[in-house]
């Protein structure tokens, strides 16, 4: 078919020959155009208003709707219009925007007559199968613009709606395929009538014209009839205000245009939620479930909540169903009727880690409606026992077997947002729309809809010249998201700078993550010590014990400039070791209740980027009068022990300490003491050293804890602990631009493990000290054992693979990483992909309050494989330390009690876990950042790497030289011929077909699975700060 727009110049030419005697049937595209063209008449218009408003229209002595032709409305509305007058005629739509009659040798009038028959059938069929809450935009699957995501996988930046009723992932790969890549220019290009409808992508117009020619024809109804009743569009920002009926009949079928995109729109586009009373009744009775929603970053039209009975997450498929709801935030969801339940074709589906074509014809999708089955729910409420049984019953089938070996994964809708803990800040960059109140934000982040911004907020000469801020970066605050539109509505908060530079680009992660980087408020300040330089108060000093005189020094990274943590080790007459750790005494500058203590329970936690510290408390604390430089009275929490050489605790002792660090050294420092235990020193090779402590006997020092260090960590993994380490990539920066010039894999070596391991058993000491003493406060961290159903498929998986490896028990995973995979150079890199599948099932460890858990079980800490443990080494950076440190002096007797209850104490330790998981995610961000930098500058970079996991159309790898996980997309590979997917039980598989260099040779084969070792090509992207990994092809002669 042509295309259905059609130049000004074959308008006239057709029309030039419809107006020959004898005329050829005209182009059925054209039909249409040609009448409106024709008939530009109120009269044709209110013919149109006739066939749009069904009650109106004749019937029959059946029933039947008559519909007339347009001569005979003519004629039978003569003399109205006569007396009544012309209504002012609505501008004649481009010829384009109308589809195809399906009836190419019959007249206008016939054809038309035919048109608004199937138009009334179709909206009689449509408003049956509507159900509240559900548009059109849900039916067609519309997305938003592509852009690169984060791990180079070029993909739609937000789905605007869910797929249609009873589409099917091919006919979605079919829209993918045809995906109009310029569609925000088409906004921008709209003229006319569509002006109105700029929300409406330009594709999604063409799509409908070509397989949805009855609505194509409603739209023309809409157009004639309903939008002459406008005087102008309406912004977005107006959909909040209500709204009065129109005068006239204007039909359903133009609102249902504007539903389908156009400004003004009334129709609901998601459903609105729950009262608080239903909800409330609905989790007591197990109806509904409530957890924190996460969105697939990578296909951000899926996402998922936890299932209450621990087995595969429930599915959210699509916007609609997410309900205005982002990622993070804490929602409650209804399960949807079985029918509509996800069908799982592999592992990776129920996970969000497929490829979209996985699930071919995965969910039922229909209208959404109540639920037929009731779920299960695990809140914090109170609840009869029949009410827990009844709920356990309903969730049995959470993740339901099929005779055909597939499996049914719940799927749900949100009906209430509790808590929105997305920060509701993104950033990205704005879009000029002509003749629009607003511009168009779309956010860096696909999982965040975009953003209608009104141009007052815009920069002055934004209008006048909007290419000016292409590549610039801004941060918008979400303020509203109307039920009635698919874009949220927002204002700007902030101009960051280009795209692509790194600190505008590291703030634009801070804000979006709602990381507090601003700077203390003069309140906060006036907490800190007033006459500098600052010493330890006489009195102060009676009160603790007196270890300025031991020789107690740091381990730390060079950079470090926050020191929480000292040791020392000296040995006894008897053989024994006096070992004790040392932690600031933060809890003494930072009074419980005052602006600073409420600054840093909200911060809760240091953030640390690659170039940068955001810190948890003001700098003169943190780097200054609590932290442990050397030469420097300190105060100090210290716990300090009699231990054997063996590592076998004879005594223990917790106290408030001063101590004076005699030295400060880095981990390189201490490793190289480690690796030289019989060389001299010279003070040359150290930094400076308290002359009261010799060379040599800090070094002994430093081989007796790395003695005793190792007996203790082989007593932990022996007696059942975890450690799952995985790669991490480190910079070198320029002292004065700070930008990246290298980076390198950080090695973790004997000296790391030294200080890890003494600062573990202060936290177990501490863990059973403030629980046994105050149980009903006691802040502590526990680490759930792993999902039982993914360690099971993991360990067919492995049994599949040939991997010998033992998940009954943490201590037995441990022994089985221990093993060698092989016995050449690549053993290592099998150990860190199957360290990183291991990770996979893992859980997050938590911070909780004793007294709001009464089930000691659940108190354990899976990966230490201990009863009890708490964090309470790194107060100056983390409050769940500092909050540690009240109980223990409160539990001494040289401290006040805790000001917090049971509820302030766990509500706290939440808070806690929010920020601890938000800072590693930002780290991560920034080191993203720092490495997309890298690569732009210095690459492309060639890598061996091996494969991590395999999927229907990509596959991941660990690139062995950096570090870094990347996703490989096969469509996206130069000289692929084709390529297969097959799967065996749990081992997926991709064959990959190469086009030979001579088209005489055959293809050349490469076989992809787990543990395959390929060549890749790290390559910058053409958007800001990312990059790609590109499979290099395999070497004929080694194939």
């Amino acid at each position: 078919m042509d295309s259905p727009r059609q130049s000004k110049g074959a308008h006239q030419k057709r029309d030039a020959k419809g107006s020959q005697s004898e005329p050829k049937p005209p182009r059925c595209k054209d039909a249409y155009a040609r009448l409106l063209s024709q008939h530009r008449s109120s009269t044709f218009t209110k013919f149109l208003e006739q066939y749009a408003k069904e009650p109106s229209l004749p019937k029959d002595d059946k029933g039947q709707v008559v519909l007339l032709s347009y001569k005979q409305f003519s004629m039978q509305g003569e003399r109205s219009s006569q007396q009544k007058g012309d209504l002012v005629p609505s501008p004649a739509p481009d010829s384009g925007d109308f589809s195809p009659s399906s009836s190419k040798d019959k007249g206008d009038e016939s054809s038309l007559s035919l048109y608004m028959m199937k138009l009334s059938t179709h909206n009689a069929q449509h408003d049956g199968e509507r159900k509240p809450g559900v548009c059109e935009k849900q039916r067609k699957g519309q997305r938003r613009d592509t852009a690169t995501s984060q791990d180079g996988d070029i993909e739609s930046g937000e789905e605007l709606s869910a797929l249609a009723p009873n589409d099917t992932k091919k006919h979605q790969r079919q829209r993918k395929k045809t995906k109009d890549p310029n569609k925000d220019a088409g906004l921008s290009a709209e003229s006319g009538q569509n002006k109105a409808c700029s929300n409406k992508p330009e594709q999604e117009d063409k799509k409908a014209k070509k397989t949805n020619l009855p609505t194509q024809l409603e739209d023309a109804v809409s157009k004639c009839g309903g939008d002459r009743h406008k005087s102008r569009p309406k912004s977005p920002h107006d959909k909040n205000k209500p709204q009065k009926p129109a005068a006239s009949n204007v039909n359903s079928t133009a609102e249902k245009n504007k539903n389908r995109g156009c400004r003004g729109s009334r129709k609901q586009v998601f459903e609105p939620y729950m009262t608080c009373e239903d909800v409330s009744h609905g989790l007591k009775r197990g109806e509904l479930i409530q957890g924190p929603l996460r969105i697939n970053p990578k296909k951000y039209h899926e996402a998922f909540i936890p299932s209450p009975d621990d087995t595969r997450d429930i599915f959210l498929d699509g916007i609609i169903a997410r309900n205005r709801a982002l990622n993070g935030d804490i929602v409650v969801v209804q399960v949807l009727p079985r029918e509509q339940w996800k069908v799982v074709r592999s592992d990776t589906d129920c996970e969000g880690a497929s490829e979209p074509e996985t699930q071919k014809g995965s969910v039922a999708h229909t209208a959404l409606s109540k639920m037929a089955q009731k779920p299960r729910v695990s809140v914090d409420e109170q609840r009869s026992d029949q009410d827990e049984l009844a709920c356990k019953d309903s969730l049995k089938n959470t993740l339901t077997p099929q005779s055909n070996g597939e499996t049914l994964q719940m799927t749900a809708k949100v009906v209430y947002i509790v808590e929105k803990k997305h920060s509701r800040a993104v950033t990205g960059s704005l879009k000029f729309l002509p003749d629009k109140p607003f511009a168009m934000f779309s956010p860096v982040d696909h999982r965040v809809p975009r953003i209608n911004v009104p141009l007052t907020d815009c920069p002055e000469n934004f209008c006048s010249r909007p290419g000016d801020y292409a590549s610039t970066l801004f941060i918008c605050r979400i303020t509203d998201w109307p039920s009635d539109n698919n874009f949220a509505e927002g204002r700007l908060a902030k101009t960051l700078g280009q795209a692509g530079e790194i600190e505008p680009e590291t703030e634009g992660i801070l804000v979006e993550y709602d990381v507090d980087f601003s700077d203390f408020s003069d309140e906060v300040l006036a907490c800190l010590p007033k006459n500098l330089p600052w010493t330890i108060p006489p009195e102060e000093m009676t009160k603790r014990r007196d270890l300025r005189k031991e020789c107690i020094f740091t381990i730390d990274p060079a950079t470090a400039r926050d020191l929480d943590d000292a040791l020392s080790c000296k040995q006894l007459p008897d053989g024994n070791y006096e070992l004790g750790v040392h932690i600031a005494d933060v809890s003494y500058f930072v009074e419980e209740g005052s602006a600073l203590d409420a600054t840093a329970s909200q911060r809760a936690t240091s953030v640390y980027l690659v170039q940068k510290v955001i810190p948890m408390l003001p700098r003169l604390l943190c780097e200054e009068l609590c932290s442990l430089n050397p030469l420097k009275d300190r105060l100090t929490f210290s716990v300090i022990w009699k231990i054997s050489p063996e590592g076998k605790i004879l005594s223990e002792w917790f106290g408030r300490s001063v101590i004076r660090s005699c030295v400060k050294l880095s981990y390189d420092h201490a490793q190289s003491m480690i690796e030289a235990p019989e060389k001299m020193f010279t003070p040359e090779e150290l930094p400076p050293v308290d002359p009261e402590h010799p060379i040599d006997g800090i070094h002994q020092a430093v081989l007796n804890l790395h003695s005793i260090a190792k007996n203790l960590r082989a007593q932990r993994f022996s007696g059942g602990a975890l450690r799952l380490d995985q790669l991490k990539l480190s910079f070198t920066l320029d002292r004065e631009t700070m930008m990246p010039q290298g980076c390198y894999i950080y090695q973790y070596r004997d000296s790391n493990k030294l200080v890890e391991e003494f600062m573990l058993l202060a936290n177990i000491a501490t863990a059973n000290h403030i629980y046994n003493r105050i149980p009903e406060l006691a802040l502590l961290r526990r680490h759930p054992p792993p999902k039982a159903k993914m360690v099971e498929e993991l360990q067919e998986l492995c049994d599949q693979l040939g991997v010998d490896i033992d998940l009954s028990s943490a201590g037995g995973l441990h022994k089985s990483l221990l093993s060698t995979l092989g016995v050449d150079e690549y053993s290592t890199a099998r150990k860190e992909v199957l360290t990183h599948m291991c990770s996979r099932p893992m859980q997050m460890a938590l911070y909780f309050c004793t007294g709001a858990l009464h089930d000691e079980q659940l108190y354990k800490h899976y990966a230490l494989n201990v009863p009890l443990y708490t964090h309470f080494t790194s107060p100056i950076r983390r409050y769940a330390d500092l909050i540690v440190h009240r109980l223990l002096a409160s539990s001494l007797k040289c401290g006040p009690k805790l000001g917090l209850s049971t509820e302030g104490v766990q509500k706290q330790a939440t808070h806690c876990n929010e920020k601890k998981t938000v800072s590693k995610r930002v780290q991560e961000l920034s080191s993203e950042l720092f490495f997309g930098v890298f690569v732009k500058d210095c690459g492309p970079l060639d890598s061996e790497a091996m494969v991590m996991g395999v999927l229907d159309q990509s596959f991941d790898v660990l690139v062995l030289r950096y570090g870094v996980q990347k996703r490989v997309y096969c469509k996206s590979l130069a000289g692929l011929a084709s390529f297969h997917h097959r799967k065996v039980g749990k081992k997926s598989e991709l064959t990959l077909l190469w086009t030979p260099e001579d088209q005489e040779q055959p293809q050349v084969e490469q076989v992809i699975s787990i543990f395959t070792l390929v060549e890749v090509q790290l390559k910058a992207d053409g958007a800001p700060m990312k990059y790609s990994a590109v499979l290099k092809k395999p070497n004929t002669n080694a194939c």
